[in-house]
């Protein structure tokens, strides 16, 4: 079982990004998704850990972050979301890009379009903000843990919900092998946060709901930071869950020759 953590940021955050503080978190159970084609895990039950200091350098940019509007009243959220997990998408459940990409071919943000999540009567929505490609894995390594497993190629995006509310920032990561991409991960789970760089200018400043979930499908490695307010708080998990799930969901299926 491969190890997977969620990394959480302070209650209350800090007023600049001098000296984030994160806390351990590991997640108890496995989601299998696709009847044996792949497996990630997520986060069911968790327990806290001694916290550490994330170091003051950025490594991106920093933009100025605009003040979130009020969510518009046709933004569809749960009017009443769980307090546990909510239940969990399948790749049939769903689709994350707009035009299927030739299998094995080069990962590129352009794969993801605003995402637009539908599973029974729960409705989902998130505006695309930011995508970037790497064509390499240099500019998100922060360890030298994606080029020792070989890291093929990353790319970054940055979605808004809620009317700005909700800040989400992805970072996916493609490996030669399932292999590699599950040993990237599990030496990942044994660093901090600063393992994997991650536009943090695309994430609010500050927050009352801030974690990393990250996991693996077949031979790429989806990481979610997902940030939000306190009119947001009480979605916050329940986009994070669905927003990680569903694309690595896409993933078991992204290079999957289909014969007629």
């Amino acid at each position: 079982m491969e190890p997977q953590r969620t990394l959480v940021l302070p209650f209350p955050p800090p007023k600049s990004n001098n000296a984030l503080i994160i806390g351990l978190v590991i997640g108890l159970a496995v989601l299998l998704v696709g009847g044996g084609a792949g497996a990630f895990l997520y986060l069911r039950g968790s327990v806290s850990k001694p916290t550490v200091a994330l170091p003051s350098a950025e490594p991106f940019p920093t933009a100025a972050t605009q003040p979130p509007s009020d969510p518009p009243s046709e933004t569809a959220a749960p009017s009443d979301p769980p307090t546990s997990e909510p239940p969990t998408p399948t790749p049939s459940d769903t689709q994350t890009s707009s035009d299927r990409v030739d299998p094995g071919s080069p990962l590129t943000d352009k794969e993801f379009d605003d995402w637009d999540f539908k599973l029974g009567d729960v409705k989902l929505q998130a505006k695309r903000v930011g995508g970037w490609t790497y064509s390499t894995c240099d500019p998100v390594d922060g360890r030298g843990v994606l080029a020792q497993n070989h890291c093929r190629r990353a790319i970054q995006l940055a979605y808004s919900a809620y009317g700005g509310h909700i800040k989400a920032v992805q970072v996916m990561m493609s490996f030669p092998s399932e292999q590699a991409a599950k040993k990237a991960a599990t030496r990942l789970a044994t660093l901090d946060s600063n393992a994997v760089k991650w536009r943090k200018d695309k994430a609010h400043r500050t927050y009352v709901y801030g974690k990393m979930r990250s996991g693996v499908a077949k031979n790429y490695v989806v990481v979610t930071v997902l940030t939000a307010d306190k009119t947001a708080k009480s979605l916050a998990t329940y986009y994070h869950h669905y927003l990680q799930s569903d694309h690595a969901s896409y993933f078991l299926f992204r290079d999957l020759t289909i014969t007629s």
